[in-house]
């Protein structure tokens, strides 16, 4: 690394992270910089200075590590690769200012340090991307997994009867995993009635439909009764424009009626016990 940018770093860490916060936090969307305490922020400031410090006593594995912690920090914290990257600019502009004011800077020498410190920056600025956006696309995954495993929860409720509640919309991929959930959880839990509530479920049209009658279907071929509970007014409305045909499949407007009608299939009932005082 050139000589005069190396001492200037190395001597004037504490210098460049005071003036780097504060750069940041007069440059950036202030919604950026809210959204996590003061002490978070000096401490990512921190990390992020540490990182690059890294890079310039050229030690690759350790700047990495800590570009990939740092990377996971970000992502987590929802800082934009945008942010990221102007971070590495004000880097290199408060470096310049800074040599310049102790005068390591000259007419003679400024190009010179000016491409330098643009050649040096530029394979950092591809490794930011190429970290982040591995960080990024990992965190959706996991995330997207999470979502997947809670969309469309199979609850075992009393013996032989499973719940299946459903909130907001439904899509082909969501209403395959409805699908795998429910004859999965059918075989799991040995259920003998299975309720479908759409109580949360915001718009039923034609899709949507489709896909719950299917379920129906695929829940009595493996052996169970289905009902489906949450029918409100407006999609029943909706049902009958669409002329959709609901026939084979029992539905209640309530999940506490649907219990009470799986219980009956099991010969069974919810009775009042009288307390003894």
């Amino acid at each position: 690394m050139n000589q005069l940018v190396y001492n200037f770093i190395k001597q004037n860490q504490d210098y460049i992270l005071t003036e780097w916060m504060n750069t940041m936090k007069e440059n950036t969307d202030e919604r950026l910089i809210k959204v996590v305490s003061d002490k978070m922020f000096t401490q990512t400031s921190s990390d992020f200075i540490d990182m690059i410090i890294a890079h310039v006593d050229s030690k690759d594995r350790e700047f990495t590590l800590k570009l990939s912690d740092f990377a996971d920090k970000v992502v987590h914290l929802g800082w934009p690769l945008t942010l990221v990257n102007e971070g590495l600019q004000k880097f290199l502009m408060i470096v310049m200012n800074g040599m310049a004011d102790k005068g390591n800077v000259s007419p003679g020498n400024q190009m010179e340090l000016i491409n330098y410190l643009f050649e040096w920056s530029t394979p950092i600025s591809n490794e930011i991307v190429n970290i982040y956006s591995q960080t990024w696309e990992r965190t959706v995954s996991l995330q997207r997994m999470a979502l997947q495993e809670l969309s469309a929860p199979l609850i075992p409720v009393l013996e032989g009867i499973t719940v299946m509640p459903l909130v907001g919309t439904i899509d082909t991929e969501r209403a395959k995993q409805i699908m795998e959930n429910l004859l999965t959880g059918v075989v799991k839990h040995r259920s003998e009635v299975v309720l479908i509530d759409i109580t949360g479920v915001p718009v039923v049209d034609t899709m949507v439909a489709h896909h719950i009658i299917q379920a129906g279907e695929a829940v009595r071929l493996v052996g169970a009764k289905c009902i489906l509970c949450g029918i409100r007014p407006e999609i029943a409305q909706t049902i009958v424009n669409l002329g959709i045909n609901l026939n084979d499949v029992i539905t209640k407007n309530t999940l506490k009626k649907g219990i009470e009608v799986a219980l009956e299939f099991m010969s069974r009932k919810i009775v009042e016990v009288e307390r003894n005082i």
